[in-house]
């Protein structure tokens, strides 16, 4: 295996070392275009031809097909990645029925990986069909078509929790059930739903 630079030091050798935590690829989402253009309307748009069964990364690229791959200005976070776990627990604060983590967007639902903990982090996904490194940057912060397409209030709601952004290291295919994921720090599953907010600048 080739070593991996980046924010996690320790993460020398994907594949030989860091902490392994079981996942649930939940929801895979691949769109060549925007859905949630423009301002926020009363209608959800269709997107049903989005979800997928399994996705194609490519390293430096994005995955096959969407809206961000290839794209300069998104190298660092042509992939995002969401806990299911969030939106759940959103959907127990404001008191709604269960409500579809892919219609945040995002291209990777996975349960059971406190998402939130990988911001800055090297990682890597396995689904049997190669691993696929991903390096997570800053927050993928929800927009306010949220408080259209899942209920009002979701999208203050989903601060800080609506996933990650984050830049492919190596390619390989991702597919719904189960994975493994392996990150340098551990992953608490009963903290996947919190929401991890910058702390308060002091004044002063």
């Amino acid at each position: 295996m080739a070593l991996v630079q980046g924010p996690a030091a320790s993460l020398r050798v994907v594949g030989g070392t860091g902490v392994l935590t079981d996942v649930d690829v939940v929801g895979l989402l691949v769109s060549p275009v925007h859905r949630y253009d423009g301002r926020p309307g009363g209608v959800v748009p269709p997107q049903d031809g989005d979800r997928v069964d399994r996705v194609e990364v490519r390293a430096a690229h994005g995955i096959t097909g969407d809206r961000y791959a290839g794209r300069a200005a998104h190298r660092d976070a042509a992939v995002t990645v969401l806990a299911a776990e969030s939106v759940e627990a959103l959907a127990a604060e404001l008191g709604t029925g269960p409500l579809d983590p892919l219609l945040t967007r995002r291209n990777v639902v996975l349960r059971g990986a406190e998402v939130e903990a990988l911001r800055g982090e090297v990682f890597s996904l396995d689904c049997g069909e190669g691993v696929v490194v991903l390096r997570g940057g800053r927050p993928a912060n929800p927009c306010a078509w949220l408080d259209t397409v899942l209920a009002p209030g979701a999208h203050r709601g989903m601060r800080g929790r609506a996933g990650i952004r984050c830049a492919p290291l190596t390619g390989g295919v991702l597919r719904l059930g189960p994975a493994v994921l392996r990150s340098a720090v551990p992953l608490d599953p009963a903290r996947a739903g919190e929401a991890r907010r910058p702390a308060l600048r002091p004044r002063g």
